[in-house]
C-alpha cells in the first residue's frame, strides 16, 4: 500500500513538472520579440538591437543578421520555418548553448557565423543538415579543441574555414576530416599547445591561409614548424598575423614555409626589428617570392641593414607596405643599403605612411618598376618634384601612378613631372588640393585613366588629354562640362553641382556615365539619344522634379524600355518637387491625366464649355431668354411701384384708362376704325341702360397713341398695364404670328396672375375663329383661361355687331357695377 502511494506521488509530481515546464516554454514563445527591418532583398538586419532571444522574422527571409545582441541561446524552434534562408550571423552575442537540431531546417543555408560568442564545445550535430554550407566562422569562442566526431563530417560544399580563439590548444589529425578543399582557411592558434603534424596537411586545393600565430606560439619551433609546414604551398597566398619578429628564433619557423617555396607571403599587424628583417631575407635567400606584404607594421632597432646584401631575390616582383610607424626613426637615416631588393619588383606600394619623400636616388634604382603607388601620404609638389627626379624621371617603364591622398596643390606641376614617362597609362591624383586647371597642357600620349576625383575644381578645361578612356571627376565643385574627348569609355561625375547632363556630342564612344549626387533636375530620352554608345547609366540621388513627361520617360527606363540601362538602385530615384510628391520614389508616381495634359486638358474643357456657352446662347436666343429677363425685371419694378402706390392708397388715381388693347399691327384697322370710334365715340343709346341715355365713353390706350416716346417699349407696356383696369386683347392670326403681341401676352402672364389683378382683368376678342391650341403652350394660364372663361368673338354677320358692342361694354364697366 505505502509503495503504491510512493508511485502515486511520484507520477503526479512528474506530470506537475511536465506542465510547468511547458507553460514556461509557452511563457517564453509569447515574450519572443519580433524584428521587420527586412528590406525589398528579404535581407533583415536585426544588429544592436539588445535582444536575448531570437527574434521572429519573417520566414522569408535571405539574409538574417543578429550580431551584436546578447542573445545566449539558440532554441530548436528558433529557426524553424527558415527553408529558405541563405546567410545567418549571430557574430558578437553572448551565444553559450545552442539545441542540437537548431538550425536542422535551415537546408539552404550558405553562410554561418558564430564568431565571438562563449561557445566551450562544437558539437558535429549542429552541422549535420547543411548541406549547402560554404561559408562557416568559428573564431573566438572559448573552445579548447574542435571535438569528436569531426564537426566538419558533412559540410561536403563548404569552401571559406575560419576557426581558433585564444582558447584553442590542440589539433588532432582527422579534426577536419570531411573537409577536401577550400578557398580560404583562417586559423586562430596563438595558444596551440598540442599539433599533430598533418592535422591540416590534407586540405587541397587551398586557396589562401591566414594564421594568427602571437608569441609564444612562435618560441616552441618544432611546433610552429609544422603547423607552417602544412599550409604552404607555392600557389597559396599565406598571411601571418599578430607577429612579433624582434630576433632570430622568432623567425626561425618560416624556414618551413621556404622549404615549401612559398611564393606569397603576407605579415599583417607586425611587430619587427631591423634584425628580425634580416634574419627573414636570409630564411627566404633563394626562394621564389614573388609577392611581399607588410600591413600595420611597427618597426624597431637602429636602422642596421648588414649584412643583407648578398642575399638573392631576384624573383620578387611586389613590394606591398601600408600603415608602417617608425620608432626612434632618426636612427633610420637611410634605407639605401636595402636598395639591392628594388632592382627586382614591378610593383611598389607605400601606401599610408607618412612619407613625405622618396629621394630621387631610391627611384633611379627603380629600374623595372611598373606600378608605384604611393597614397596616403605627406607628399607636396616640391617632395614630388625629387621624387620624380624633377621631371627626368628614370621611371622609364611606369605605367601606373598613384599619389591620391597627398598635400599636392599644382596640377600644372604634376603635369609637368609625369609629361616624359612615356609609358604612363593610369593617374591617380585624387583627393588632393587643387583648385584650377591650366588652359591648356601636355600629357603622356599613353594616358589613358586619370582619377582628379575628391579635389576642389570648379571649371574643366582643354588641358584633359583627349586620348583619356577613363575620367573621374566626381566630388568636386564642377557645374558644366564642354570639353570633347572623343576615346573617353567611362565618365565619373558624382557629387558635383550639374544642373543637367554633360552634351553626348562630346564623348561619341561613351559607355559608362556616372553623375549621382548631383542637382539634376531632370533629363529626357533626347539627352540621352545623344550618347550613341551609351550603355550604363547612373543619376540617383539627384533633386528630380517629377514632372509627367520625366516620370513616364523614367519609368519606361526603369523597366528596361530602351538602350540605357540604370544600374544603380531605383530606390535612389526620388522625386524632390513638386511638395506634395517629395521623398516618393519615381517608380512609384502616378499622376492623373489632369496633371499630366493640362494643356490639352484646358483646351479641351474650354473647347466644351465655349460649345456649351454657344449652344446655350442659341438656345437662349431662339427662346427670348434676354428679352424675358429684361420683361421680369420691369415686372418687378412695376409691381414693386404698384405695391408701393396701394401702400400709400393712390392705387385709383393710377389708372387712367380704361383698357389698355393689346392688338397686332396687322389688326390696326380694325381697332382704329371699329374699337375706338365705337367705345370712345358712341354713337346710339344703350338701350339696356336706365333711363335709356347715351353710353359713356371709355378710354382706350393704344401703343401709336398713348406710349411715351423715347422711353423701352417694355417700360410703356408695364406701365399701360398697370394705368388701365382691364386688358384687351385682339385675338388673330396676325396676333399669334407677332412677336410684340407675344410679348404681351407674357406680361399678362406675369401681370394678370400674379395674385393682384383678378381674372376679370382680361378681356379676350377673337376677330377670327381661334383655338386656345393656336396660344403658345408656355403660356399655360392664357390657355386655361381661354378654357374657362367667356370671349367674345367678333360676329361675321352685320346684325350682330350691336349686340357684341353691349357684352363689350358692360365687360369693360364690370369692375364699375360690381363697385
Amino acid at each position: 500500500m505505502e509503495q503504491r502511494t510512493n508511485l502515486y506521488f511520484t507520477l503526479l509530481f512528474l506530470l506537475l513538472l511536465h506542465s510547468l515546464c511547458w507553460a514556461q516554454r509557452s511563457n517564453q514563445d509569447d515574450e519572443r520579440s519580433s524584428c521587420d527591418r527586412c528590406d525589398l532583398r528579404l535581407s533583415c538586419n536585426c544588429s544592436y538591437d539588445g535582444f536575448t532571444r531570437v527574434p521572429v522574422v519573417t520566414d522569408r527571409a535571405l539574409t538574417l543578421d543578429l550580431s551584436f545582441n546578447n542573445i545566449t541561446m539558440v532554441t530548436v524552434d528558433d529557426l524553424t520555418g527558415h527553408r529558405q534562408l541563405r546567410a545567418l550571423s549571430l557574430h558578437g552575442n553572448r551565444l553559450a548553448v545552442i539545441h542540437l537540431s537548431a538550425f536542422d531546417s535551415l537546408w539552404s543555408l550558405e553562410e554561418l557565423d558564430l564568431s565571438d560568442n562563449q561557445l566551450t564545445a562544437l558539437n558535429h550535430k549542429w552541422f549535420s543538415k547543411l548541406g549547402a554550407l560554404q561559408k562557416l566562422n568559428l573564431l573566438n569562442n572559448p573552445y579548447s579543441c574542435l571535438g569528436s566526431p569531426p564537426v566538419f563530417q558533412r559540410l561536403v560544399r563548404l569552401r571559406t574555414l575560419a576557426f581558433g580563439g585564444p582558447a584553442l590548444e590542440e589539433l588532432k589529425i582527422g579534426d577536419l576530416s570531411g573537409v577536401t578543399q577550400l578557398e580560404e582557411l583562417t586559423v586562430h592558434a596563438n595558444n596551440l599547445t598540442r599539433y599533430e603534424s598533418g592535422a591540416l596537411a590534407d586540405i587541397w586545393p587551398l586557396g589562401r591561409v591566414t594564421l594568427s600565430l602571437h608569441n609564444p606560439f612562435l618560441t616552441n619551433v618544432p611546433l610552429a614548424s609544422d603547423v607552417l609546414g602544412d599550409v604552404s604551398y607555392p600557389e597559396t597566398p599565406l598571411i601571418l598575423e599578430d607577429l612579433h619578429l624582434i630576433g632570430k628564433e622568432t623567425v626561425q619557423p618560416l624556414y618551413a614555409s621556404a622549404r615549401r617555396r612559398v611564393r606569397y607571403i603576407t605579415l599583417r599587424n607586425l611587430f619587427v626589428s631591423d634584425e628580425a628583417i634580416i634574419n627573414f631575407l636570409v630564411v627566404f635567400n633563394g626562394v621564389p617570392l614573388t609577392c611581399f606584404s607588410v600591413d600595420s607594421v611597427t618597426l624597431t632597432g637602429e636602422g642596421r641593414w648588414t649584412p643583407a646584401n648578398w642575399t638573392y631575390h631576384k624573383g620578387i616582383d611586389e613590394f606591398f607596405i601600408r600603415n608602417i610607424v617608425v620608432l626612434d626613426v632618426f636612427h633610420f637615416v637611410s634605407f639605401l643599403k636595402l636598395g639591392f631588393l628594388l632592382q627586382y619588383p614591378r610593383k611598389v606600394s607605400v601606401i599610408n605612411s607618412k612619407a613625405y619623400v622618396m629621394p630621387c636616388q631610391t627611384s633611379g634604382l627603380l629600374k623595372n618598376l611598373q606600378y608605384l603607388d604611393l597614397s596616403d601620404n605627406l607628399l607636396t609638389d616640391m617632395t614630388l618634384k625629387e621624387t620624380l627626379c624633377g621631371g627626368h624621371s628614370p621611371l622609364t617603364d611606369l605605367r601606373v601612378l598613384n599619389i591620391s591622398g597627398n598635400a599636392l596643390k599644382s596640377l600644372s606641376m604634376v603635369r609637368w613631372l609625369v609629361v616624359k614617362l612615356s609609358k604612363l597609362t593610369h593617374l591617380d591624383i585624387s583627393r588632393n588640393g587643387y583648385s584650377s586647371m591650366p588652359l591648356s597642357c601636355s600629357w603622356p600620349h599613353t594616358l589613358r585613366y586619370l582619377n582628379i576625383s575628391r579635389a576642389k575644381l570648379t571649371t574643366i578645361t582643354p588641358c584633359l588629354p583627349t586620348t583619356l578612356e577613363v575620367l573621374d571627376l566626381s566630388n568636386n565643385d564642377l557645374k558644366n562640362f564642354y570639353v570633347v574627348l572623343p576615346a573617353l569609355r567611362e565618365l565619373y561625375l558624382s557629387g558635383n553641382k550639374f544642373l543637367s547632363l554633360p552634351s553626348g556630342e562630346l564623348f561619341p564612344n561613351l559607355q559608362t556615365l556616372k553623375i549621382q549626387s548631383n542637382t539634376l533636375n531632370m533629363f529626357n530620352r533626347t539627352d540621352l539619344q545623344l550618347y550613341r554608345r551609351l550603355q550604363n547609366l547612373q543619376v540617383g540621388q539627384n533633386k528630380f522634379v517629377c514632372s509627367c513627361d520625366f516620370v513616364a520617360f523614367l519609368q519606361s527606363v526603369i523597366k528596361g524600355h530602351g538602350d540605357v540601362y540604370l544600374t544603380d538602385e531605383e530606390e535612389s530615384y526620388v522625386c524632390d518637387s513638386p511638395l506634395y510628391l517629395q521623398g516618393e520614389p519615381v517608380g512609384q508616381v502616378r499622376l492623373s491625366v489632369v496633371e499630366c495634359h493640362r494643356v490639352l486638358f484646358v483646351s479641351v474643357s474650354c473647347g466644351v464649355a465655349l460649345f456649351v456657352a454657344i449652344l446655350v446662347c442659341i438656345l437662349l436666343r431662339h427662346l427670348h431668354a434676354l428679352w424675358y429677363l429684361k420683361m421680369t425685371w420691369a415686372w418687378l419694378k412695376a409691381k414693386r411701384s404698384s405695391r408701393r402706390h396701394r401702400d400709400r392708397g393712390d392705387s385709383e388715381a393710377l389708372l387712367s384708362f380704361d383698357a389698355f388693347v393689346s392688338y397686332s399691327e396687322r389688326d390696326a384697322s380694325w381697332v382704329e376704325n371699329f374699337l375706338v370710334p365705337e367705345l370712345e365715340e358712341p354713337s346710339e343709346i344703350d338701350e339696356d341702360s336706365v333711363n335709356h341715355r347715351r353710353p359713356q365713353p371709355l378710354t382706350l390706350c393704344l401703343h401709336k397713341r398713348d406710349f411715351l416716346p423715347g422711353h423701352w417699349i417694355v417700360d410703356n407696356i408695364m406701365s399701360a398695364m398697370e394705368r388701365s383696369r382691364r386688358t384687351v386683347f385682339i385675338l388673330s392670326e396676325n396676333f399669334v404670328q407677332s412677336d410684340w403681341c407675344r410679348y404681351e401676352l407674357d406680361f399678362s402672364h406675369f401681370w394678370l396672375f400674379d395674385g393682384h389683378a383678378g381674372r376679370d382683368a382680361a378681356i379676350l376678342i377673337l376677330l377670327e375663329p381661334l383655338s386656345k391650341d393656336d396660344i403658345p403652350k408656355r403660356f399655360y394660364k392664357l390657355r386655361k383661361l381661354m378654357g374657362s372663361t367667356t370671349y367674345l368673338e367678333w360676329p361675321q354677320e352685320e346684325e350682330r355687331t350691336g349686340e357684341f358692342w353691349r357684352s363689350l361694354r358692360n365687360a369693360l364697366r364690370g369692375e364699375e357695377d360690381g363697385d
